[in-house]
């Protein structure tokens, strides 16, 4: 059974989107959805520098649009289970056919704004934590102000709050944690310093007529399938300012008997995570056009089943 996931933020470099514009059809693609929000998404995935990528207000439908092209090249058909990782979401209630790419592409453009908007108000950021015990970590998290804004499972934690509070983390880790890795984003997302953020996107959530989840929808949420088209877009919406539970997702995903991941450009973190949380799981990241092949053939022969 195969699954098809899609990266949050951080997982964008500069000059990502060039190799995948040289497709047939696809700068037209790209135009289009630029036309349709407001941002030349060309310009941005191809000759932008890594501050430029990092503004939350470009991210978020950069790495949409990216997820949405690259599946279109893959043309995987319908697959066993869709999710996302964060803003991965957006990409993913595309692939379900709750959200048609241009609508998702311009709620996840209000997303941006808004949460660049919200993350103005303070200085905030994001830290990865490697190694340690979710039940050691956690609990040390919350004594520093801190909240454990992703847990992605395989060891790994991200931490979300003030600077400030991310540099006390920096001199005090927990105990078993090797290594704190400050993330290219720009605020503490998925935490309640998002919160302003999320009353622009319930509005803007109010002008959709979301459809039913062709495919399984498992949220990031709790882990849960979804099978309502608007309690996919609530959760989208809620989901700006609470964890996201990667550890849960993937426990679905072995539940649901996965036995093959691909994950959509700009791929590798989710993969790199299933390889140590799901064993015997065969994946493969789309970074570039020439991974497409090894994807195909990943497909076909587990789409089948």
């Amino acid at each position: 059974m195969l699954v098809l996931v899609a990266p949050g933020q951080g997982a964008q470099t500069p000059g990502f989107l060039t190799p995948w514009l040289e497709l047939p059809g696809a700068a037209d693609r790209i135009a289009a959805w630029s036309d349709a929000i407001g941002l030349d998404l060309a310009h941005y995935g191809t000759k932008a520098d890594a501050d430029e990528i990092r503004d939350t207000a470009v991210a978020q439908p950069l790495l949409v649009a990216a997820g949405l092209l690259s599946a279109a090249a893959l043309d995987a058909g319908a697959p066993g289970v869709v999710a996302g990782h964060s803003v991965g979401e957006f990409t993913a209630a595309a692939f379900a056919g709750v959200l048609d790419d241009t609508a998702a592409l311009r709620l996840v453009r209000t997303r941006g704004l808004a949460m660049a908007e919200a993350a103005a108000i303070t200085a905030t950021g994001m830290s990865a934590l490697l190694g340690g015990d979710p039940e050691v970590t956690i609990p040390h998290l919350e004594k520093l102000g801190l909240t454990p804004a992703n847990v992605n499972g395989a060891g790994q934690i991200v931490a979300a709050g003030t600077l400030e509070q991310l540099a006390a983390l920096e001199a005090d880790k927990p105990e078993g944690v090797r290594r704190v890795v400050a993330l290219k984003v720009a605020g503490a997302f998925h935490t309640h310093h998002m919160a302003p953020a999320v009353a622009k996107l319930e509005e803007a959530a109010k002008q959709l007529s979301p459809a039913a989840p062709t495919t399984r929808y498992v949220s990031n949420r709790d882990g849960q399938v979804v099978t309502d088209g608007a309690e996919v877009v609530a959760r989208l919406v809620g989901q700006v300012a609470n964890p996201v539970r990667w550890d849960l997702c993937m426990e679905t995903f072995k539940e649901l008997g996965a036995t093959a991941l691909v994950e959509v450009c700009p791929g590798g973190t989710l993969t790199g995570l299933a390889k140590r949380a799901l064993p015997g799981v065969a994946t493969v990241a789309l970074k570039t056009p020439d991974d497409l092949d090894a994807a195909r053939a990943l497909v076909a022969e587990h789409a089948a089943a």
